[in-house]
Order: C-alpha cells, then sequence, then structure tokens
C-alpha cells in the first residue's frame, strides 16, 4: 500500500507544478515530454518486470524498482533545465515500471477473487488518499516552496516502502535461469519512442507534412511490426502474444489502454486550464484534479460487488458510459466559466475509470495461474501505461498545433508583441493584462478545448473497445488446488 501510494503521488503531484517548472526551465511546448518519458519508460519497462517477477518473485523486482525510482526522483529535484528533467523523469519511469504491476500481482496472488473485491477498493483508496494529497501538496511545494520539493517528497515514502517489503512480505520462490529478450525489449522502446516523438513534434516542431513526419513514424511503425516478430519468435517473449489470443485478457488490455488515456488527458490539462484560463491558484488547480481521485477509489470499491453480480465486462461497460458522460462534462466549459464545472468533470471521470480499471484487471487475474499472473498484470498495466503515453503525444499535439493556429491569426496590431507559443503560460503567469494577454488566453483555452472534445471521442472509442471482451472470462490452463507460492 505504500508503494502504490507512492506511484499513485507521483501520477498527480507534477501535472499541478507544470506552468511553474516551465517558466523555471523554459520550454512550454516541451512539457509534454515530462509526463510521455516516463510514461513510456513506465510502459515499456512493465512487460519486463512482470515477466521476470515470475521466474524471480515479486519482492526483488519490486525493490530493484523503487530503487531506481528514488534515484530518478533525487535526480529530477535537482534539474537544471527541461532536457535535463525529460531525461531523469525517464530514469524515473524506468524503476516505476515494477511499482504499480507488482502491487497487483501480489494482491491477485495472496487474495480470492471474491476478497479482491474489498481489496482492490483498499489500494484504489490508497491511490485516491495519495492522489488528493499529490495535487495538493504539489500546489503547496509550488506556491510556498520550491517546485523541486515534488520529486523530493518521494525519498521519504520510497524509504518506508522498501523498509516494509523488504521485512514484511516473504514468499518462497523456485529461481530459474530465464533467457530475457533483451532485443525485443529494444524494439519497443526504440519503435515506441519514434512514434510518440512523431506525435508530439509532427504539427510543432514541424508540419505534419514534413518529411520527417513520414520517415520518424514510418520508421517507428517498421520497428513496431520487427518486436511483433521477435516476440512470436523469443523462447521467453517481453510480451507473449498468447495474451491476446483471448477475448477475456485482450479485451482488458485495450480496455485499460483507454483509461490511461482519458486519465493522462485529464491530468495533464485540467490543471493547466485552471491556471492559465481560469487563473487559479497552483492549490486551487491541484484541488479540482484532486476530485477524481476521491471518486476512483469509491467507484472501484462499488465495482466489486457489482461484477460479482452482473460480470466483469457489464460493469467496464457502465464505467464506459459514465466516462462518457465526464468528457463531455468537459467540452462543456466555458472561457469564462466557473472552476465548479471543472470539478463536476473530474468527479465523473474518476467514477468511470474506476468503474473500468478494476473489473478488467481483477478479470484478468482470475482466470491464470500464478506463474503467468505477473506476465498477465504486467500486460494490463501495460495497457494503461502505453495509453498514457499516448494520450500525451497524441493530446499534446492536438494542443500545440491548435495553439500554433490561433497565434498564426493574430491581429498585426499585437503580432509583435506575442510571445511565441512555448511561451505563452509565462506571459499569464507573470499575471500580465491587456489586449495580449486576452489574446493568449483565449488561445490556450481553445487548444484545451480541443482536447476535451478528444477526451469524448476516445470516451466513445473506450465504450465499443470493452464488447472485445466476453460476457463471461473463462480459466485458462490447468487450475491446481494452490498456484501460488507460500
Amino acid at each position: 500500500m505504500l508503494t502504490t501510494g507512492l506511484s499513485a503521488m507521483d501520477s498527480s503531484i507534477v501535472a499541478t507544478a507544470v506552468p511553474t517548472i516551465v517558466a523555471s526551465l523554459g520550454g512550454f511546448t516541451r512539457f509534454p515530454w515530462v509526463f510521455s518519458a516516463y510514461l513510456l519508460a513506465m510502459a515499456v519497462t512493465i512487460p519486463l518486470y512482470g515477466k521476470l517477477a515470475d521466474h524471480y518473485g515479486r519482492k526483488l523486482l519490486l525493490l530493484i524498482g523503487c530503487t531506481i525510482f528514488l534515484i530518478g526522483s533525487a535526480a529530477a529535484g535537482f534539474a537544471w533545465n527541461m532536457t535535463a528533467l525529460i531525461a531523469f523523469r525517464a530514469l524515473q519511469g524506468i524503476g516505476a515500471g515494477a511499482l504499480r504491476p507488482l502491487t497487483v500481482t501480489i494482491a491477485g496472488d495472496i487474495y480470492t477473487v471474491e476478497e479482491r473485491a474489498r481489496i482492490q477498493g483498499l489500494l484504489s483508496s490508497v491511490w485516491g488518499i495519495s492522489a488528493v494529497l499529490g495535487p495538493l501538496f504539489g500546489g503547496l511545494f509550488t506556491q510556498f516552496v520550491s517546485w523541486r520539493w515534488i520529486f523530493f517528497v518521494n525519498l521519504p515514502i520510497g524509504v518506508a516502502a522498501m523498509a516494509m517489503i523488504f521485512l514484511h512480505f516473504h514468499e518462497n520462490v523456485v529461481h530459474r535461469k530465464v533467457r530475457t529478450d533483451y532485443a525485443g525489449a529494444g524494439f519497443l522502446v526504440l519503435g515506441m519512442g519514434a512514434i510518440v516523438f512523431t506525435l508530439l513534434e509532427a504539427g510543432n516542431s514541424w508540419q505534419w507534412s514534413d518529411p520527417r513526419t513520414i520517415v520518424v513514424g514510418s520508421g517507428g511503425l517498421l520497428v513496431m511490426l520487427l518486436f511483433g516478430l521477435r516476440e512470436r519468435r523469443a523462447e521467453n517473449p517481453v510480451f507473449p502474444f498468447w495474451v491476446f489470443g483471448s477475448r477475456a485478457l485482450g479485451g482488458a488490455v485495450l480496455a485499460t489502454l483507454v483509461v490511461g488515456l482519458l486519465t493522462l488527458g485529464v491530468s495533464a490539462y485540467v490543471p493547466t486550464f485552471a491556471q492559465t484560463v481560469y487563473r487559479s491558484a497552483p492549490l486551487v488547480a491541484g484541488a479540482i484534479l484532486g476530485l477524481m481521485s476521491i471518486s476512483w477509489p469509491l467507484a472501484a470499491t462499488f465495482s466489486g460487488r457489482l461484477y460479482l453480480r452482473i460480470g466483469y465486462r457489464n460493469t467496464a461497460l457502465f464505467g464506459g458510459a459514465v466516462a462518457i458522460a465526464a468528457a463531455a462534462i468537459f467540452s462543456a466549459v466555458g472561457q469564462n466559466g466557473s472552476v465548479l464545472l471543472l470539478g463536476a468533470g473530474t468527479i465523473v471521470m474518476g467514477a468511470g475509470l474506476g468503474l473500468i480499471t478494476t473489473p478488467m484487471i481483477v478479470g484478468a487475474q482470475s482466470i491464470v495461474d500464478w506463474g503467468r499472473r505477473g506476465v498477465v498484470t504486467g500486460a494490463v498495466t501495460f495497457g494503461q501505461m502505453l495509453g498514457g503515453t499516448l494520450s500525451t503525444a497524441i493530446f499534446g499535439s492536438v494542443f500545440n498545433s491548435a495553439l500554433a493556429a490561433w497565434f498564426r491569426q493574430a491581429p498585426n496590431s499585437i503580432q509583435a508583441q506575442l510571445p511565441r507559443p512555448d511561451h505563452a503560460a509565462d506571459l499569464l503567469q507573470t499575471g500580465a493584462t491587456g489586449q495580449v494577454a486576452d489574446f493568449v488566453r483565449t488561445g490556450l483555452f481553445t487548444a484545451v478545448h480541443h482536447v476535451f472534445l478528444g477526451l469524448v471521442a476516445v470516451g466513445i472509442v473506450g465504450f465499443l473497445v470493452v464488447l472485445v471482451a466476453p460476457r463471461h472470462f473463462s480459466y485458462i490452463g490447468e487450475r491446481t488446488a494452490d498456484d501460488a507460492p507460500a
């Protein structure tokens, strides 16, 4: 639960401080990489941690992941420019790849399906508490101390988590030598990195029609094709494709991918919208985002009772409908509206995501034995992290393109006074007023509004994706009397 809290807090605490970090380090249009670098590194290491945990046990891999995460946190706190921050966030992500999937896997190991309904609610409540404290601490540190403490605060929590794991979590695992598919892992990093880079830079650093879009994007797709071919032949693949041979597992991965798209779309842009368009303090922006982390665990707890009655897929479908309603609320937010509507959107979105995620994870874990539970949990969590990575890339591209288009149509009378698009938020952070500030504020509203409309489209796709999963989840393989190590 401490490890879960560490991961949850880090996911939300950074979003609140984005405008201040940009004002300190510069590079507004590059801020999506602060999220993307972290999430990409996390996403590509999740399958590797899950695979190794099935062979070497959960404890060793979890301690290794925590150590790397804390080193990255300390380094990020000392970042001297945006490039360094992005690099250290990537290091954090490499460690974070172990945190969430392995804690969820451990819960699947030591509790029955009936018990997991309650336990997932408890773990989700940790997400709620930590993710509420995250934005609040982020706002407090940013407003009264320094944004660097949003990274330093991870250190005492992480040390406490590692101490608890080392002293109190025990498992008997027969260690087996395995040949890790490092080539496959390399293909995954290169392919996804090229695709995300293309989505972030096209329409910002260069036009979509630029040859670089075709070369880099096509190269990424080609490497991902090689990754797929490699995984089919590998003796111990990083991401085994038998997962997609089951509609239940494939549907769970796709559903959590959509959850990642929606989560990061909200987390990255709601606080920025509140601070730049509505001129809210960082503390207020953090509180608005924190509302989603209250409704999420409550919905996750309720989903435990619901999926035992109506099934995993039907519960997730209900959650998908709620998420669409939340996206519609965001799209209705006006430039001169109230933060209350933003708060309503985050509450409803959290409820919808909680109703999707928990039944999909528990359902996937319930149909495999201990020896494959790490891989399956890693695959489902990978889907969510990959969705988050693609979210910051896709919505970052939408945001940057819309903002650049708005600046290009500026009246001649103020063109000379306008900052570059990547410094748009910096101008508003200084408290500037007048025609230039109003034009910039409207541009930021327009850009984020495009992102909110994108959330509606993603929500609809997510509802349809859940239909891939079957009505009833069937066990895969031979069931044993006790498939978990003592």
